[in-house]
């Protein structure tokens, strides 16, 4: 469950499906409303002399269109837990819903289903509903199964479209990833198309009449706009995450690793200094006398030690002690050294052999350094 500190600004919480909250942001108001205006003269039409309440009607289909979407994220959401991953919300927005996925799929296969399950909740939605107009009586319930049938086959099938953020951009995704073994390939050609995609939305306008015999008015040339700027910005951003991903492999914690002088906590610092400068190591690590590290040297502390105190200040003073997440296996590298940096940040890190032998300290700005210089190469 999420913390309502934590939910993005904007949104509420209005149940929990899946084990995730289920969001709304204030922004769903504005949709449900134009989609009540828009909707109210079919409303008037089937059932005349409702005045006001058409609208009321118009906001009610809002209503069971959005949980429609929220069946296709819920979709998402119930496969992403069926392959372990962690469902922290599904939020309903303007353009439809999202489902916050932690992690990602280890697999083509696990990136394809999770995706795909999405569209194909939709269509079937949209199926049934279609099934449903053939027995279902003439006035407002006809009409909410119309569009019911209509919107979710629309959305079925536009998911499909293979271009991030869409679904079936995940879906080119995989089927890149499983024929070049190489996931980064597979969603850098998946951005490429939802930039293209973006592009088609941004010009429907320009074909709206031609292709369907409606002419465009301001309405939709705006909605186009927005749609087209939301899924640039979001190929965009998937891409420019690949290309940053893409330099993680230069980063492997053994390589970056520096020589490490094991030395006691109430050693003089003078006397720590020389030695690791006799023993050309780059960092010192505070022991107990059972050989045990407890403390990281910190270099900008040692630096900003004036060299006429060193003698008279212990190695100890200028350590960091030891705490979870700052040891690290050696053999840790890309990713996961990230992510394992980001969790618990430090200036440095031990790292040891699986045998728990003490390899080396890692420096935060070593890693740094090594993906400025992966990215200047590229």
């Amino acid at each position: 469950m999420s913390d309502p500190a934590q939910r993005p600004p904007g949104t509420f919480k209005v149940g929990t499906i899946a084990g995730s909250d289920v969001l709304v942001t204030t922004s769903w108001f504005l949709i449900a409303a134009l989609i009540a205006w828009t909707v109210a003269p079919r409303v008037e039409q089937v059932e005349p002399g409702l005045g006001s309440l058409k609208y009321v009607a118009g906001f009610a289909f809002a209503v069971v269109l959005y949980l429609s979407v929220l069946l296709h994220e819920a979709s998402h959401a119930y496969m992403a837990r069926h392959y372990g991953f962690q469902v922290s919300s599904i939020t309903l927005h303007f353009l439809g819903g999202a489902t916050q996925i932690e992690g990602e799929a280890r697999t083509p296969r696990q990136e394809f289903l999770i995706a795909v399950v999405g569209p194909l909740t939709s269509l079937a939605v949209g199926g049934a509903a279609l099934g449903l107009w053939f027995v279902t009586p003439d006035g407002l319930l006809l009409m909410a199964v119309e569009g019911l049938a209509g919107a979710n086959l629309i959305v079925g099938a536009l998911n499909l479209i293979p271009g991030l953020p869409l679904d079936g951009g995940r879906v080119l995704k995989s089927a890149v990833w499983r024929i070049t073994g190489d996931k980064l390939r597979g969603t850098i050609a998946a951005a490429w198309t939802g930039r293209m995609v973006a592009v088609a939305a941004l010009a429907w306008p320009i074909f709206q009449e031609p292709l369907i015999g409606t002419p465009p008015d301001v309405f939709d040339i705006v909605l186009a706009a927005m749609i087209a700027l939301f899924l640039w910005t979001a190929a965009s951003s998937a891409l420019a995450s690949a290309q940053a991903r893409s330099r993680l492999p230069a980063l492997v914690a053994r390589r970056l690793a520096r020589r490490a002088l094991a030395v006691p906590g109430d050693l003089p610092l003078a006397e720590a200094v020389r030695r690791a400068r006799e023993a050309e190591a780059g960092s010192l690590i505070t022991v107990t006398s059972g050989g045990s590290p407890v403390g990281l040297v910190s270099e900008a502390a040692l630096v900003a030690t004036p060299e006429d105190r060193r003698p008279w200040v212990a190695v100890s003073t200028v350590a960091r002690s030891l705490e979870p997440g700052m040891s690290l296996p050696v053999e840790i590298e890309g990713e996961e050294l990230v992510r394992a940096m980001t969790v618990t940040p430090a200036h440095e890190y031990l790292l040891v052999e699986d045998d728990g032998s003490i390899f080396g300290v890692l420096a935060a700005t070593d890693v740094e350094r090594a993906f400025q210089d992966a990215r200047n190469t590229r």
